[in-house]
């Protein structure tokens, strides 16, 4: 850039360069207007060549920044079309020799087609008393349960439990259930544990007390409800705030306590009704509704004679169980308190001779049970059974009407329980348990003291069904 400095000091130094210029200046001295005219003029000039050259560099610059993009565009361009090329040649190499490829079935793969597999064991000992004879105990193992279970596909389960004892093995449990069949219905087939109130469901290694309620035992035997044939459990839309499900059940009829006269083997039908609501965030209430119909068909009759009749035998039931259970404490707190009811009304021909006749029984217990820390939980259980009274309840034939019916007057046994469980951990618990039982028509009083060691080995634990 040009200082005016410069410019204005040029043409002085022209003239004192040339000495005509010099002294035309001087004789030019009386007239100063034209000198500064002439400064001026040439300050003019300068300045107007000087805009000429500034423009004349912008627009140098102007046109090299332009050609600068268009050579940018051209190489990203020209960057694209080297990037097509290659992916179309890739595609080509592709086409001609394919990479090999593996196929996998995510989880179904072969060890996953396996069922899980797993084993419980159930031992107790046990030390008894009663008024007419001395002190004894046992050791017991009372069950080595096989459990196997699998999904056969996305909508099919297959579950089986093998127990196994010192005198042998049979099949305990072994169904498949189909989800979904239809809205919220579930379809199962097999042999399984029947859904009669809440208790009855569960394996012995999973309740807790020691062994199953006394009037249930004393009603469908000591196993419980365990039969053959097919469940629907459909999840019913809900009232309010209440969930409800209803399990209707067709299985043979097979029970020795209930139908051991059903020689032509008619189907028994069971219906369960369940509702379910929480209390508060805390508590929540579960109470259901138990029906069981079945039929037995043949008789014997003291003398030798066997008679066919269709008889009805029914059985209802009512559970309610209520669990409080802090959320901020669950694993350190709760209370749990159960309770069921049983009714029996089995028509018969009695085995003296006399006609139909028909046996009633009933029966209920409840427990309250507490978890006091995270592995010890402490409980209560009561028990009563009211069985009918017969005068030929031990007549010697193939019906067997103990302990339904028994010839003493107004019979009666109770029960009462009190026990401790420690859980060591999820695979090992221990339990200690003291039974006092009394009545009258049945058994004598009993004082009975139970140690139990449970453990289990794979994936299940201690899973109750």
């Amino acid at each position: 850039m040009i200082r005016p400095s410069l410019i204005l000091t040029f043409p002085v130094l022209i003239s004192l360069a040339n000495p005509a210029t010099a002294q035309d200046g001087m004789s030019d001295a009386g007239r100063p207007d034209a000198r500064i005219a002439e400064l001026e003029r040439q300050i003019v000039e300068i300045q107007k060549k000087y805009d000429e050259q500034i423009n004349a560099l912008k627009q140098q610059i102007e046109e090299l920044c332009a050609q600068a993009s268009r050579q940018r565009a051209k190489d990203e361009l020209a960057n694209l079309r080297e990037a097509a090329k290659a992916k179309v040649a890739e595609g080509v190499v592709a086409e001609e020799g394919p990479e090999e490829t593996t196929f996998r079935s995510g989880s179904l793969s072969l060890q996953a087609l396996n069922p899980e597999i797993s084993v419980t064991g159930d031992f107790l000992f046990s030390s008894r008393q009663d008024s007419t004879s001395h002190e004894s105990s046992d050791f017991e193992f009372r069950t080595l349960g096989i459990h196997l279970e699998s999904w056969l596909d996305p909508s099919t389960r297959f579950k089986a439990a093998i127990p196994v004892n010192e005198s042998g093995s049979e099949l305990g449990e072994g169904y498949m259930t189909l989800y979904n069949v239809g809205d919220d219905l579930n379809l199962t087939l097999g042999k399984f544990r029947q859904q009669f109130g809440v208790v009855n469901r569960w394996h012995k290694h999973g309740l807790d007390q020691v062994d199953f309620p006394l009037a249930l035992r004393q009603i469908f035997g000591d196993g419980g409800l365990n039969q053959t044939g097919l469940s629907l459990d459909w999840l019913m839309p809900p009232v309010d705030s209440t969930a409800q499900q209803l399990t209707f059940q067709v299985t043979d009829g097979s029970n020795d306590r209930l139908f051991g006269d059903n020689a032509r083997n008619r189907p028994s039908l069971l219906a369960h009704y369940k509702n379910y609501r929480d209390l508060s965030k805390d508590t929540y209430l579960e109470c259901g509704l138990s029906g069981l119909v079945g039929w037995n068909d043949e008789w014997d009759i003291q003398g030798g004679i066997r008679r066919s009749s269709s008889k009805v035998t029914a059985v209802l039931g009512a559970d309610l169980s209520v669990l409080w259970e802090p959320s901020e404490a669950m694993r350190y707190r709760n209370v749990e308190w159960r309770s069921e009811a049983y009714w029996l009304n089995k028509e018969l021909l009695a085995p003296d001779g006399s006609g139909s006749d028909t046996v009633n029984a009933w029966g209920a217990y409840s427990y309250l049970q507490s978890k006091i820390s995270r592995t010890v939980d402490i409980g209560i259980r009561g028990d009563l059974y009211v069985p009918d009274t017969k005068r030929y309840a031990n007549l010697s034939t193939s019906l067997s009407l103990s302990p339904l019916a028994v010839t003493g007057d107004a019979p009666h046994l109770w029960q009462i329980g009190p026990y401790v469980t420690w859980c060591q951990s999820p695979f090992v618990k221990f339990r200690a348990e003291y039974d006092y039982s009394d009545g009258k028509g049945i058994e004598n009083a009993e004082h009975v003291i139970w140690l139990q060691a449970i453990f289990a080995a794979g994936p299940h634990k201690h899973e109750r069904y």
